[in-house]
């Protein structure tokens, strides 16, 4: 039966009232697309015209969809925890990884961090800060005020300031190796790194603006190219991808670390698949999940080659993870994100330029069918600090 004309006239306003409704107001994912850097059979392809762009991805009661694509310089090279939303929606920051030679043959060590605005209309760069060479996995403070850049070009952290809309450099953490990625704690008051190129983790030291480099360091899996801390503070999930960065046919790991023990300590180690890239605990400390490369990332004369990814949950109860369920998704499904309610999971596959819309109810999770079309390969996915 159809609704009275009262009713059809408030829904539409209802409707359009929630896509005039500013960027602020909304839950956001971002998601980086290269066109100018892809993979092809396994193989690297450059196309000096491709263009690089972020979408911005609206979770709302509606369904997940893009509000808003912005022209902006970033990168598939490097872990796929580049970007990030502020913890007050107003802001998204991103890091420019690499760029193009002169004569545009290979990619090279950027320094950039662009600055995108989320409350204009539309969304736009304000500001581009200069940070150390290749800024790779970043990390917002909780309480908004700080970042922290991964610059996989040296061996350093970036240390800036965020001050309303304005993002200052601050200076730099001597990390003594190379550091693919950084991430907060809860409390903001430490920081774990993940030395990809030396197999280890190690902390910082957060007291306000002054970052420390504080150790321990401690011995992982094989390429530790990304990680994250449960809401709680008391779990840090390692993913070690293996293989320096690629697929190789083994089972590889997630190195579950103790991090309320002093000093920190590996307590358990389960295996997660090949190639667990990117990972993501979900808000409510009750899962996470691995978007591993399963093959996917290589070319079909390889024998452990597939044409589709996967991911693979973990429920979280205390201390101990349990591996739960294994999903086939697209090509290279590399970079993940759960919405800041914790209700979706959104899985990028960068072959396929899309994204896989999942519903989370606790430790379940459910495919809708939908997929979110995206204008480039998306290499990065990630949504709220917390």
């Amino acid at each position: 039966m159809n609704p009275n004309p009262f009713i059809r006239l408030l829904l539409a306003a209802l409707a359009l009232t929630a896509s005039l409704a500013p960027f602020a107001s909304a839950q956001v994912i971002l998601s980086g697309n290269d066109n100018r850097a892809r993979l092809a059979d396994g193989q690297l392809k450059i196309d000096p015209t491709g263009e690089q762009s972020v979408s911005i991805i609206d979770i709302s009661s509606y369904g997940p969809r893009v509000r808003a694509t912005v022209p902006v310089l970033n990168s598939i090279f490097g872990p796929p925890t580049n970007l990030q939303v502020t913890p007050d929606d107003k802001l998204a920051l991103v890091a420019e990884a690499v760029v193009l030679n002169e004569d545009n043959s290979k990619f090279v060590p950027s320094d950039k961090l662009h600055v995108i605005d989320l409350e204009a209309s539309p969304p736009k760069v304000i500001d581009t800060v200069q940070v150390g060479l290749q800024p790779s996995g970043l990390s917002i403070s909780p309480n908004g005020k700080l970042v922290l850049v991964a610059n996989r070009g040296e061996t350093s952290v970036s240390v800036l300031s965020i001050d309303g809309k304005k993002v200052s450099m601050l200076g730099k953490v001597d990390t003594k190796e190379q550091v693919a990625h950084v991430v907060f704690f809860p409390d903001g008051k430490r920081a774990l790194i993940a030395k990809s190129s030396s197999n280890k983790v190690s902390f910082l030291s957060v007291d306000g603006t002054n970052v420390t480099y504080t150790g321990p360091d401690i011995t992982v899996g094989w390429y530790p190219y990304n990680a994250d801390i449960t809401p709680d503070g008391k779990l840090a999930l390692v993913a070690n991808t293996g293989a320096n960065g690629r697929s190789d046919g083994h089972e590889d790991s997630i190195s579950v670390i103790d991090v309320e023990a002093n000093p920190p300590r590996i307590i358990d180690v389960v295996t997660a698949g090949d190639a667990p890239e990117g990972i993501a605990i979900s808000p409510t400390g009750q899962l996470a999940v691995t978007g591993n490369l399963c093959g996917s990332d290589q070319g079909p004369d390889a024998w452990w080659y597939r044409k589709k990814g996967c991911i693979v949950t973990f429920g979280i109860q205390g201390k101990k993870l349990t591996r739960l369920q294994e999903i086939t998704v697209g090509g290279v499904p590399e970079a993940l994100a759960f919405s800041p309610d914790g209700r979706w999971l959104l899985v990028a596959n960068l072959l396929d330029s899309d994204v896989a819309v999942f519903r989370v109810s606790g430790t379940q999770l459910s495919e809708t069918g939908a997929r979110i079309a995206l204008p480039g390969h998306p290499g990065s996915m990630r949504g709220r600090a917390r």
